[in-house]
């Protein structure tokens, strides 16, 4: 294609739109008694099992969907991430969180340099480090043990890391690991989020992990700094070298700030805030809580996925496909949501963090060169686990808008449960709604079932399903951290190919700057107002309004602001 051209001029585009009117003739509970159809709809890999036969799709959309992937270069684009071109365009930098969980064997170039022994000098010294603070050969200032880490960071310096950590947390093999020691997140600004963390924590056992490429993020460095306050009003200003440690690139500022260099671990340009929790960012804060042959298992899973999505057909590949049939949803049927459901406890900070990957990436109005969009790009993503999404927003999925839904389920529970007496064990009742769920969905329930059931006339518009609503289900053998590791990979890979063939930058995100900026100008209004008494001036009327307000009941804030760390 032309660099000025669009997906949407090319035909394979063309005649996805006019197959759609064939699409609206046929309804789920037909297609899903074709058993051709639905066996062709059948995806394996490595115990992984895809089926999207639910979908509101033939095997001629499929056909024409991977024609869509020809015409937008798909293969090409796949290959020209791997290869470390600079696809990230706008921020000229190549896109490789592959190269976080690659072989040390592995060849991956970026800027005609292999960074893969980069890469593993990094997990050694993670390695090398964390074992040091587990074993107790790295103490804290009085010579006690860290047993407890609390990370500070935001957005994908934090999102991926809980996922993973509260994956972790309920299997066997992690918890024995991490017996005796705690994990916490610090990502909010508001000091409720600082109270929360330090609860019940001493600072003589705590060790704190900084996460900031440059060491300049607001609310992180904020919050760093209070967690320093905390730390050197217990122990002393020296105290800080042996309790916090940093994850930048920044050591300049690193040292500055008071840790020093030698306990800071890079990462490096070619890897984006939400593609992060493979390298320290997430490894390091995880394998202090799990130890890193643990999460190195993890990696391990990504890495499976990462190479079946860069060598396997595009006809075969779970990422591929899933991308592709997002797609489809989105910009040909018109359906601007997906719900993330998967059934597992573990699982339930997986919708949280590809909400971020997902609309962080492909929220984006223009082409990758610059080029209004002439379609809707990007999903609107959100998710529960099943069962508590059934008594929560199912009600609108059954029967308000129409919302693709991803059922992830588990053939092993981390933790089962059975009960003498009982029908079928708890994992067992769990996993009936897994499988009955997208059948609902797909077959609904008709007014002439009703009628035969016999419910009141006036109940049957209310109790009518209509149906055809589109899902797919992807069954995990177990929830390993392996597990773990390959669906992280899958989505991350999914969005990526929706980026490709929509023919956006899925790797900048522009998006989130103009707030920050913004916050800024009212940053400094707060100060000379508080400071100086200057009044609020250079913003709209209704921003003075909120503004005057707030000052005005906050006035008991003193301008030379004494230091309060929380009472909790």
């Amino acid at each position: 294609m032309a660099s000025s051209s669009l997906i949407s001029d090319t035909q394979s585009w063309k005649d996805l739109k006019a197959h759609v009117e064939d699409i609206k003739k046929t309804h789920l509970r037909d297609l899903l008694t074709d058993d051709k159809r639905c066996q062709s709809m059948l995806l394996e890999f490595d115990d992984i099992l895809l089926d999207y036969s639910r979908q509101q799709a033939t095997p001629e959309t499929i056909q024409k969907l991977l024609k869509l992937a020809e015409a937008a270069s798909l293969k090409e684009n796949i290959n020209r991430m791997y290869s470390g071109e600079h696809i990230n365009s706008t921020e000229n930098r190549s896109v490789l969180h592959v190269a976080l969980r690659a072989s040390r064997d592995a060849v991956i170039q970026s800027d005609g340099k292999n960074v893969v022994p980069e890469v593993w000098k990094v997990l050694d010294k993670i390695q090398e480090f964390s074992e040091r603070v587990r074993n107790g050969s790295w103490v804290g200032a009085t010579g006690k043990t860290l047993k407890d880490v609390v990370a500070i960071g935001i957005g994908g310096s934090f999102l991926g890391p809980l996922f993973v950590h509260t994956a972790l947390q309920t299997d066997p093999e992690a918890i024995e690991s991490a017996r005796g020691r705690q994990l916490r997140f610090l990502a909010n600004v508001d000091p409720i989020d600082v109270a929360r963390n330090i609860t019940g924590l001493n600072p003589e056992t705590t060790l704190v992990v900084v996460v900031s490429k440059t060491f300049t993020t607001a609310e992180t460095m904020l919050n760093a700094r209070t967690l320093r306050e905390w730390i050197s009003s217990a122990l002393g200003p020296s105290a800080v070298a042996k309790h916090m440690v940093a994850v930048s690139t920044n050591l300049t500022l690193v040292e500055k700030f008071g840790i020093d260099p030698n306990n800071a671990f890079a990462f490096w340009d070619w890897v984006g805030g939400r593609y992060s929790v493979c390298s320290a960012v997430g490894v390091l804060p995880l394998s202090l809580q799990y130890g890193f042959s643990a999460i190195e298992k993890f990696l391990s899973g990504a890495s499976s996925i990462d190479q079946h999505f860069y060598s396997q057909t595009i006809e075969s590949n779970i990422p591929v496909l899933l991308g592709l049939l997002s797609i489809w949803n989105v910009s040909f049927l018109g359906y601007p949501a997906r719900a993330i459901l998967p059934y597992s406890q573990a699982l339930e900070k997986l919708a949280p963090h590809i909400q971020q990957v997902s609309m962080e990436s492909n929220g984006k109005g223009v082409s990758i060169d610059g080029v209004p969009l002439p379609f809707e790009a990007g999903e609107i993503d959100f998710g529960e686990p099943g069962t508590n999404g059934q008594h929560s927003f199912y009600q609108l999925i059954h029967q308000g808008r129409v919302i693709p839904c991803d059922f992830i389920g588990v053939v092993k529970s981390q933790q089962p449960v059975f009960l003498k007496g009982e029908v079928v064990s708890n994992h067992d009742e769990l996993m009936s709604n897994f499988f009955a769920q997208p059948d609902a969905l797909a077959y609904g329930k008709t007014a002439d079932q009703l009628q035969k059931e016999n419910v009141s006339p006036h109940l049957i518009p209310h109790k009518t399903f209509s149906g055809n609503r589109p899902s797919l289900s992807l069954l995990l053998p177990s929830l390993k951290a392996y597990n773990i590791g390959q669906l992280l990979a899958i989505y991350e890979h999914r969005i990526a190919v929706e980026g490709f063939i929509w023919g956006i930058n899925s790797f900048d995100q522009w998006g989130v700057e103009l707030g920050k900026s913004l916050a800024t100008q009212v940053r400094k209004q707060l100060n000379a107002s508080r400071t100086k008494g200057e009044p609020v001036q250079g913003f709209n009327f209704s921003t003075t309004t909120m503004l005057n307000r707030y000052l005005q009941a906050s006035s008991d804030i003193p301008a030379d602001l004494p230091t309060a760390l929380p009472k909790i």
